[in-house]
């Protein structure tokens, strides 16, 4: 077991990823300060030239959180002039991090952390610093308040990017293009991961979409990385960072009742190790029903609304509306 001290400072650089909030972007410093990190990396995507305004808030933003960075620190600044986009902002950011750095945390503009996140990632980074099984080290915990073991932290195949720590080792795995892997092999290289074929559907779906580039991020490619690899993610016990961002100023998460919106901080104040590293695979299930229950209730009602009887129902209705 090791316990935290409370005055703890963090021994790993930070990479802070901002855009053009201001709000949160302040909040999540608030907790970066009181960590006092020796090194942070400040990056920032250009505006959209389609968003009316956003060329000011993203300048208020930069000029808030350069003017909030007041402890003995090193500061490196990586300020996109023009819009790129998340997928390519924010995987060329953290290569730039990790271009620079062997290890470190990263955290979004909207990713609020507890005070213990950091002493329990600087934790883990060295404790698996050369365990090459372990890809990410997530500060998440979605399923509020449930538990999975007696350790303080289990592991996982899924990946939550709303605040972790990783090493160069692992991001050198990274792929924002997917270029490595046919479209054609991904079902059977899933399918030897995953049991229940909704979610291997699902993912295979995601990959592709992901990899034609109709879905602009740079997270799910994170996922497959270590899916291929064939590594695990740590989970904390308690949910260490908070998303704050959900709402109608989001970029993406405007739904401010989502199941994981703003769930509540806890801390952790002493950490105790599984005994053996397997996959907790039924937290996993769990989360991902969350995650991906909208999309098999669509998929449901297609194949209802595409049932032999329904078409059939429908074909006789358009006779009738014909006659008359």
């Amino acid at each position: 077991m090791e316990k935290r001290d409370p005055n703890y400072q963090t021994q790993s650089p930070v990479l802070f990823i901002i855009f053009s909030r201001t709000d949160t972007s302040l909040q999540v410093l608030e907790r970066i300060k009181l960590a006092k990190p020796p090194r942070i990396y400040i990056t920032a995507d250009g505006p959209r030239p389609t968003v009316s305004g956003e060329d000011v808030k993203c300048a208020e933003t930069k000029a808030a959180i350069m003017g909030g960075i007041d402890w003995d620190c090193e500061v490196k600044t990586l300020f996109r002039e023009e819009n790129v986009g998340p997928k390519i902002a924010i995987s060329s950011a953290i290569d730039w991090f990790f271009e620079n750095e062997e290890e470190g945390i990263i955290l979004e503009h909207d990713c609020l952390p507890a005070d213990s996140f950091f002493w329990y990632c600087d934790t883990l980074l060295e404790k698996y610093r050369n365990d090459t099984r372990i890809w990410l080290i997530s500060g998440s915990n979605l399923l509020k308040g449930k538990t999975w073991g007696g350790a303080s932290y289990y592991y996982s195949q899924l990946t939550n990017g709303w605040g972790f720590a990783t090493w160069k080792r692992s991001w050198d795995m990274y792929d924002v293009n997917l270029s490595q892997f046919e479209e054609s092999e991904v079902k059977g290289y899933l399918e030897k991961i995953f049991t229940d074929i909704r979610v291997i559907d699902q993912w295979e779906k995601l990959f592709k979409e992901t990899k034609s580039g109709k879905i602009n991020t740079w997270d799910y490619q994170a996922g497959f990385a270590h899916f291929f690899n064939n590594c695990l993610n740590i989970i904390p016990n308690k949910n260490l960072v908070s998303n704050i961002g959900y709402g109608e100023l989001a970029e993406n998460t405007h739904n401010a009742d989502h199941a994981y919106a703003g769930i509540p901080l806890e801390e952790l104040n002493e950490i105790i190790h599984p005994k053996v590293m397997l996959p907790e695979k039924e937290a996993d299930h769990e989360v991902l029903m969350i995650e991906f229950m909208p999309a098999f209730e669509h998929q449901k009602s297609l194949q209802k609304h595409n049932s032999a009887r329904r078409r059939f129902k429908r074909w006789a209705k358009s006779l009738f509306k014909k006659s008359n």
